[in-house]
């Protein structure tokens, strides 16, 4: 994002989610938006408890990051950083430590902001870490934060979308064991995926004719059927029907040589057939600044590439910047769907 600002910009409000208050949630919020650049671009709710922060301002002695207490989000100061309190009971704060304390207000604060996000009151969601198990209740019962915002806003589907400026990775098949990634494939999943990256580099990213990769699932992508029939039975034909529609789609490329040879570089967006496949390059090559979007929902969610981190979690180590991009995408997403 163009870190300016002018008159005739969108100015949407954006929801922070706590994630897990044992974890480094609270610290690189705090840090993301503690010098109140941030208000230049967005009025900023974060879905938490003033308790919370705080601890952990006064903990690691954040001493620039003041907010104002909001009952609701009615209440809020759009020159202010507004926290609005999501529980009532009294907590221990145990930074490092999963518990199940933990996960019942990760979960308080995710369902508060989902429902200002379905009122309208809120343009889009930053959601900080969770830990999939504390979190995990009669109405959580998901692998993360992509399964809950596809079921909770009616999206038929939805594509994890790892994203910075240099570099957007999909995965074809998301959360699943990867003995499953086989039957889960299928010919109807890949051309759903791709019609939502299409979708989505255009209308959220402003790309008019993205050109897209695809990569093989099997080592060197089948090797002409010797390593896996996949590629020629299910993968390519796909590729072929995007291409007589006039998209630039194009593959199956062998994953290791694709990123070994840095060829992502030549394309807008680049789907992965499976979890690992694309999050691992991805880490590797943008984890400081990458971001988790979820694309094909009527709502914008992004979140940093990164997980609660308990082992560092209260020490003042932890790196805000995937966080701060995460910030800056949502808004300039919900910019984008707004003037299109």
């Amino acid at each position: 994002m163009k870190e300016e600002a002018n008159d005739n910009q969108i100015k949407p409000t954006i929801g922070i989610t706590i994630g897990d208050i044992n974890g480094i949630g609270p610290e690189v919020v705090m840090k993301a938006v503690e010098n109140n650049k941030m208000l230049s671009f967005a009025n900023i709710v974060i879905y938490g408890h003033g308790k919370v922060f705080s601890f952990y301002k006064n903990h690691l002695q954040i001493d620039r990051f003041s907010f104002h207490q909001a009952q609701s989000i009615k209440d809020i100061r759009h020159n202010k950083l507004n926290v609005i309190n999501c529980w009532d009971e009294d907590y221990e704060i145990k930074a490092g430590q999963e518990t199940s304390e933990a996960g019942r207000f990760a979960l308080a604060s995710l369902t508060h902001a989902s429902e200002d996000l379905k009122n309208g009151d809120i343009q889009g969601v930053v959601t900080a870490p969770i830990s999939k198990n504390n979190i995990q209740a009669d109405d959580f019962k998901f692998p993360g934060h992509t399964e809950y915002f596809t079921e909770t806003f009616g999206a038929e589907d939805s594509l994890m979308f790892l994203c910075n400026e240099s570099l957007k990775i999909g995965v074809a098949t998301g959360h699943i064991p990867l003995a499953k990634v086989k039957e889960k494939l299928t010919a109807e999943v890949l051309t759903r995926k791709i019609s939502l990256m299409i979708k989505s580099l255009k209308k959220d990213f402003g790309i008019g004719k993205p050109r897209v990769a695809i990569l093989g699932l099997n080592p060197h992508a089948g090797e002409e059927g010797l390593l896996g029939s996949e590629e020629n039975e299910v993968i390519t034909p796909v590729i072929s029907q995007f291409k007589e529609k006039g998209d630039l789609v194009f593959g199956p490329y062998p994953a290791d040589g694709f990123f070994g040879n840095a060829s992502y570089s030549k394309f807008d967006g680049v789907l992965a057939m499976y979890h690992d496949q694309g999050l691992i390059p991805f880490k590797t090559i943008a984890f400081e600044d990458g971001v988790n979007f979820t694309a094909g929902l009527p709502i914008v969610r992004t979140s940093p590439d990164h997980g609660t981190a308990f082992g560092i979690a209260g020490k003042n180590i932890a790196n805000e910047q995937s966080m701060r991009s995460a910030l800056y995408m949502a808004i300039d997403i919900v910019r984008n769907r707004t003037s299109s």
